[in-house]
């Protein structure tokens, strides 16, 4: 009547395999091919070459940044410049020379753009050793300009080996320290320091004060920020008061020590050391709240500030926009500085990441030391201020070195973190 139900087939719970079959299996498959389900990648239209999706990566805010402070820079020469002969140069060309010096800088940071910036490891040495011959040919070769001897003349052009520095030691001190994620101990720590040392002797004898300092600085940025040991970073808080009397007594000129004292007491001698200062401050403070206007500053225009295109061009800057302007500029200056810093935070290699910070504390260290000179909390070390002075070598670093950190932007995405 009723048809006999099916009986239910029992579960039998999947075993795990033993070591006998998994040996068994793996002699099953020696000598065929191994496969996998990670696929290569396969170049496309998306990630090969400078497609879209590179410029998609670019830094758009750094670089917005960067072009708004070399337009205030030229057109703070153009208001500095005047129309007057000075040493046998129109000195309303220095603008001109500025506009043909970021071009040059425009060229250079497109070149460092194209190239995986991972290939600088290879060029770091051999950069470094070019930067180093350089220096040394400048006391048989160079020209002395304002009794210092740091450019070597190409007929139509100056070349300064020492800004050239600054980027050698910055791409080596990368690589050393992308060698390893440890903190340094004494061995590693060593030699980064002679990596930074060697350049910084050779400069400090045409002389060159501010550069020394600034390449120091750099280096010392990098290494505290990639990390030391403690034993290395208690030695070196012990040494560094011994090494600070000996650049003073040994290392420095006389001029030099007198700057120093001078940034203490500057109306000790107005007329003299302390005449570059005091006239810097009246320049700023007359700027008052909203400034005197474009060219219409008086301590620029009737020439009573001293190298008003080069260290002191901010000066220039305060005494026409006032404080509002200045605001404005170092606000300008903060944006620009925070899009290089978090280009290093999203860097997916070490060396990128490294590479960004030495180039965020080579911009940072000559805002911070050029503003404190010109209102009188630094002393004068005659370090220009990045953009807005002039300085033909120093623009094309500039540029040179931004062209990096948007190379390191634009190629995150093709490393996994």
């Amino acid at each position: 009547m009723f048809a006999p139900m099916a009986r239910a087939q029992p579960t039998i719970a999947a075993r795990p395999a033993t070591g006998k079959e998994c040996c068994g299996a793996v002699r099953r498959h020696m000598g065929k091919p191994f496969q996998t389900t990670l696929q290569p990648r396969i170049p496309d239209k998306r990630t090969s070459g400078m497609d879209n999706r590179l410029f998609s990566y670019i830094n758009w805010g750094l670089l917005a940044c960067m072009l708004l402070l070399y337009l205030v820079g030229v057109g703070n020469l153009y208001s500095a410049s005047g129309t007057r002969v000075e040493s046998g140069l129109a000195f309303n060309s220095f603008y001109q020379r500025q506009l043909i010096w970021g071009l040059c800088g425009v060229v250079c940071m497109l070149l460092a753009m194209v190239f995986d910036y991972r290939q600088l490891r290879n060029l770091a040495w051999p950069f470094f050793l070019i930067t180093v011959f350089l220096l040394l040919l400048v006391p048989i070769a160079g020209k002395t300009v304002y009794g210092a001897k740091r450019w070597i003349s190409l007929g139509f052009m100056s070349l300064q080996p020492s800004e050239m520095a600054k980027l050698s030691v910055l791409v080596l001190v990368a690589r050393l320290l992308a060698r390893d994620s440890r903190p340094l101990g004494w061995k590693n720590f060593c030699s980064v320091l002679c990596v930074g040392l060697i350049p910084c002797g050779l400069i400090i004898v045409q002389p060159d004060l501010g550069t020394t300092l600034l390449i120091l600085l750099i280096m010392g940025g990098m290494i505290l920020f990639h990390g030391l040991k403690g034993y290395v970073l208690k030695t070196c808080l012990l040494v560094a008061p011994a090494a600070v009397a000996f650049m003073w007594f040994v290392g420095m000129h006389d001029y030099q020590r007198q700057r120093i004292l001078t940034f203490l007491d500057p109306g000790n001698d107005p007329r003299g050391t302390g005449y570059h200062i005091i006239q810097s401050r009246i320049a700023i403070g007359s700027g008052e709240l909203w400034g005197k206007g474009f060219r219409e500053g008086t301590q620029s225009q009737l020439r009573f500030l001293p190298e008003r295109h080069s260290d002191f061009a901010v000066a220039v800057f305060g005494e026409e926009w006032g404080f509002v302007g200045c605001v404005a500029l170092v606000t300008l200056f903060c944006l620009f500085l925070l899009s290089i810093f978090s280009t290093a935070v999203q860097a997916k290699d070490r060396f990128g990441s490294t590479l960004v910070v030495g180039v965020f504390f080579y911009f940072f260290w000559q805002i911070f030391i050029n503003m404190g000179m010109v209102i009188g909390l630094m002393p004068v070390v005659g370090i220009p201020l990045p953009f807005i002075s002039y300085g033909g070598s120093a623009t094309v670093v500039n540029f040179t070195l931004l062209g990096i950190v948007l190379n390191v932007s634009m190629r995150r995405f093709m490393f996994k973190s």
